[in-house]
C-alpha cells in the first residue's frame, strides 16, 4: 500500500489534471536532485562548519547532528518537491521527512558507535538501505527497491568521502571553506542519488500518464 496517494495510478492522474509539460527524464531529474540538493546540503553543513564549537559545548555532538538534521528537512521541500511527478509540496515533506530521519538516525548510530570510515560506511549504508525502502513503500514501487537502495548507496559514499578528501586537501587553508566544500561533495553525489531514486520509483507512472 502506497502512502499519502504516492502509488502509481494516483500519480498519473496527477499528472495528466496538471498543467501541459514536457514528461520528467532520468538526466532532468538528477539535475534537479543535484543543484537542489547541494544547496540544501550546504547550509545543512553550516551549523558544523560555522557553530560546531557553539552546539557541542551547548547541546553535544548528537545535538549538533540534529540540527544538521532539521536543516535538511527544513529546506528540502522548496527545492527537491517536484521530484515527485505532478509536484506535492505537503506530499514531499511528509515522505523526506520520514525518510531523512530515519536515514540520519542511522548513520548518527553507525557513526557514534565505530567511527572513523567503518562507521560513516556503515551509517550511510543502513541510512541509505532505510531511505530507500521507506521510497519504494511510499511509491508502491518494490520491484525497484534495490536498485533504489543501489544508487542512494552509491552516490551517497562518493559525495560523502570525496567531501572528506576535499575537506582534507584545503582545511590547512581555511577550515570553515573546508568543511562547507564536503558539503557541496556530499550534495552533489547524494542529490543525483535522489533524482535517480525518485524517477525510479514513478517509472510506473510515468509510463501511465498520457
Amino acid at each position: 500500500m502506497s502512502w499519502f496517494e504516492l502509488d502509481p495510478e494516483n500519480l498519473a492522474a496527477r499528472m495528466n489534471a496538471g498543467p501541459s509539460e514536457p514528461k520528467p527524464t532520468l538526466a532532468s531529474h538528477v539535475l534537479r536532485g543535484m543543484t537542489g540538493f547541494t544547496i540544501v546540503s550546504v547550509a545543512g553543513f553550516a551549523p558544523w562548519a560555522l557553530g560546531g564549537k557553539w552546539f557541542h559545548q551547548s547541546v553535544g555532538e548528537v545535538g549538533m547532528y540534529i540540527a544538521c538534521a532539521v536543516v535538511f528537512i527544513g529546506l528540502s521541500g522548496p527545492l527537491l518537491h517536484k521530484l515527485i511527478f505532478g509536484g506535492g509540496l505537503a506530499r514531499f515533506y511528509k515522505l523526506f521527512g520520514i525518510a531523512f530521519t530515519l536515514y540520519a538516525i542511522a548513520w548518527i548510530a553507525g557513526w557514534m558507535t565505530l567511527r572513523g570510515h567503518i562507521g560513516g560506511l556503515v551509517g550511510l549504508f543502513a541510512g541509505t538501505a532505510l531511505m530507500g525502502l521507506v521510497f519504494a513503500s511510499a511509491f508502491d514501487a518494490w520491484g525497484a527497491a534495490p536498485q533504489v537502495i543501489a544508487v542512494l548507496f552509491a552516490t551517497n559514499a562518493a559525495g560523502y568521502f570525496a567531501g572528506g578528501v576535499v575537506e582534507g586537501l584545503v582545511a590547512h587553508s581555511n577550515m570553515t571553506i573546508a568543511m562547507l566544500l564536503w558539503g557541496v561533495c556530499y550534495g552533489l553525489g547524494f542529490g543525483s542519488g535522489l533524482g535517480m531514486a525518485f524517477y525510479f520509483c514513478q517509472e510506473k507512472a510515468l509510463r501511465s500518464a498520457a
